[in-house]
C-alpha cells in the first residue's frame, strides 16, 4: 500500500474536533477521512491553506501541478497559490 492509498487518519491519527466549527473546519473534516489519492484540488488546497499536514500533502500538490492538473474548483491556480502558501513554512 502507498502513501497515496492512505488517508490522513490512516497517517496521523483520528480527527480531532477544535472547540469551534466552521466551513473550512467541515471540509478538513471529510477530507481526513479520504484516500491522498482521492483528494480534490479543492481539498488539497484548502488543507494546505490551513498548514494541515504539510509534510504529507505538499509532495502530492506539486505532482498533481506537474502533471498539470491545476484546473481547481474555486479559481484556476488556486492549487499552485496553496503550494507557494504552504512551502513558506516548510
Amino acid at each position: 500500500m502507498s502513501i497515496a492509498d492512505k488517508s490522513l487518519a490512516d497517517l496521523l491519527g483520528n480527527w480531532v474536533q477544535p472547540d469551534w466549527d466552521s466551513g473550512v473546519i467541515k471540509r478538513c473534516r471529510i477530507a481526513w477521512t479520504k484516500p491522498l489519492q482521492e483528494l480534490s484540488r479543492e481539498e488539497l488546497a484548502t488543507l494546505l491553506r490551513q498548514r494541515v499536514a504539510v509534510e504529507h500533502l505538499l509532495p502530492l500538490a506539486r505532482e498533481r501541478l506537474r502533471s498539470g492538473d491545476d484546473d481547481s474548483e474555486l479559481f484556476a491556480g488556486e492549487l499552485e497559490q496553496a503550494i507557494e502558501h504552504a512551502s513558506k513554512d516548510a
